[in-house]
């Protein structure tokens, strides 16, 4: 047979698998192949090419290859801890993203009891990579994999695939161990090389690389703050008794879905108030800064937190730090020719010191407001001055950068850390990115107030997150208080919303996988009606129907 591999023609026998191409390809690209791109189409290298076929390599620095070496090291890990814990109580459960690599604890296994544990299962791990053991995928139907995970004891998984409308299901087997997994893997263990096994708090951090930087595992760097926001995160879902995707379709099967949605908001109302709480306790707080990354909801994050301040007899103000914009005419263009609209540079800081230390010393200044249509800043003869238990709540990009506010007295600042630190997991070893969250919610704002399409939003996402790293998380650790704005519920409700848009995605876009993958990944949710999410809820700001000016 023939095939188009990168613009050449080669042949190979009928039946040649696309790893035995990779193969005779090997040192041709930086880093191994982990899947490939056949007639447009995403395979794992399992796959036998045919005649004709057009292909080109995914490698695991790639996007879609990089999430792929990563799934696969999750279940190298658990094949390593059953292989040295055995069965019974070699469960181990992954949580969530610490640093660039993966939390688990052990289920009955105290990582402190036994502090050679981590060495041995890593060194388990190497031994596995070193045996290039394959990953083997086979197709079973709904019922067969249900009855495979509970006799496994995978309770999570059964109940998972209890409301699974597919009539088959592919499971994949790493020697012995036998696991679900939500996304593809790579062809086997001998391109798994760059890990590392750390210990923090009570388990275990799987390092892996970071993207973009394939070859090296970083040092692991965690954020206290950050890492106990998500451990009360998974506290409100368990109280709910909704861990896992699961859980929560049970809940709404049953009817309690609207119970669900209330009792969420309330974990959520009594989160903001204990915020006001601890800044009526610092009288020599003036100004509330509030930064987190995109679609954290934090403008109506800031309004409930005012509507709160004001029950704690205080006054409050809410400003955001976009409307202290330079004007678009006068901003410098990166060395790429474009504006950078998310740069302190963007921000007139001589101009918002002046006002903000003016507000500080008793004085009154001009409200500015930014005209996004014209590109300029205006003044509409707003005015404002901080009297007596009056303060002001700012939100931006910036606001735990203390470059943006130089001039003010760190006891005159309070500051907030806002992000959507999804609690839910599809299973316990399936994760749900928060990123992935954040985007759903995006592609569905953006529709609803601007008209962009799914596609668009998706396009832009990287550079998104680039402008958060670059900008917000180096700064997360200088928040006095974390604050997570995700609901357990929240996908559940977003999935009636950005389905359609989803579906609007045609094969010929770049944007296609990624849309593909998201609408895989909202069906394993049953859809949760939207009327009686509450008008002053968070997920108003993306769904509409709020209460809020936004």
């Amino acid at each position: 047979m023939e095939v188009r591999l990168n613009g050449q023609t080669e042949r190979y026998p009928d039946g040649t698998l696309l790893a035995e191409i990779v193969k005779a390809h090997e040192g041709e690209t930086p880093f191994p192949a982990a899947l490939a791109l056949v007639n447009g189409s995403l395979k794992e290298l399992h796959h036998k090419a045919k005649d004709g076929d057009v292909i080109s390599f995914v490698t695991i620095d790639q996007g879609i290859g990089f999430e792929a070496y990563r799934r696969s090291c999750a279940m190298l890990f658990l094949t390593a801890v059953q292989n040295v814990l055995g069965e019974e109580k070699g469960r181990a459960i992954l949580h969530f993203s610490v640093s660039s690599g993966f939390y688990f604890t052990l289920r009955d296994v105290s990582v402190s009891d036994d502090v050679s544990l981590p060495a041995r299962i890593e060194k388990e791990m190497r031994r596995l990579t070193d045996a290039h053991l394959p990953f083997v995928k086979k197709t079973v139907s709904t019922q067969e994999a249900r009855r495979i995970f509970r006799d496994a004891g995978m309770t999570d998984k059964e109940v998972l695939f209890r409301t699974r409308m597919a009539s088959r299901a592919n499971i994949y087997m790493l020697g012995t161990y036998e696991d679900y997994y939500y996304g593809f893997m790579v062809h086997d263990t001998s391109v798994l090389r760059y890990f590392r096994l750390d210990v923090f708090r009570d388990g275990i951090v799987l390092m892996m690389p970071e993207q973009g930087r394939f070859g090296e595992v970083p040092p692991l760097q965690t954020s206290e703050k950050l890492f106990d926001a998500q451990i009360r995160g998974e506290q409100w879902a368990e109280r709910l008794g909704i861990g896992t995707v699961g859980d929560l379709n049970r809940k709404i099967i049953s009817g309690e879905g609207a119970n669900t949605v209330l009792v969420s908001e309330a974990l959520q109302e009594g989160a903001i108030s204990q915020i006001a709480s601890a800044v009526r306790e610092k009288p020599a707080v003036k100004f509330i800064m509030i930064a987190g990354p995109s679609s954290s909801g934090k403008t109506t994050f800031s309004q409930r937190l005012c509507i709160q301040l004001t029950a704690h007899g205080l006054r409050p103000h809410c400003i955001g730090v976009d409307n202290y914009f330079i004007d678009r005419a006068d901003m410098v263009p990166g060395p790429d020719g474009k504006l950078d609209f998310e740069s302190l540079d963007a921000v007139d800081v001589r101009q918002f010191n002046e006002d903000m230390t003016t507000l500080l010393n008793g004085g009154t200044i001009k409200m500015p407001t930014f005209d996004f249509v014209s590109g300029k800043r205006v003044y509409t003869g707003e005015t404002l001055t901080l009297g007596k238990g009056e303060l002001l709540v700012i939100e931006g990009l910036h606001c735990l950068n203390d470059k943006l506010s130089y001039s003010l007295p760190q006891e005159s600042k309070f500051r907030i850390y806002i992000s959507a630190l999804t609690q839910l997991n599809i299973d316990e070893h399936n994760r749900v990115p928060s990123a992935d969250g954040r985007l759903i919610r995006r592609i569905v704002r953006d529709y609803r107030t601007r008209g962009s399409s799914a596609s668009r939003t998706i396009a832009m996402w990287g550079s998104v997150r680039s402008g958060e790293e670059k900008y917000i998380f180096p700064y997360q650790e200088q928040a006095d208080i974390f604050f997570n704005t995700a609901l357990p519920y929240e996908i559940a409700a977003l999935k009636t919303y950005v389905q359609p848009l989803l579906f609007q995605v045609q094969p010929d876009d770049p944007s296609w996988y990624e849309a593909r993958r998201l609408l895989k990944f909202l069906d394993y949710f049953v859809a949760i009606p939207s009327e009686g999410i509450p008008t002053n809820s968070l997920l108003r700001e993306f769904i509409g129907g709020g209460c809020f000016r936004l």
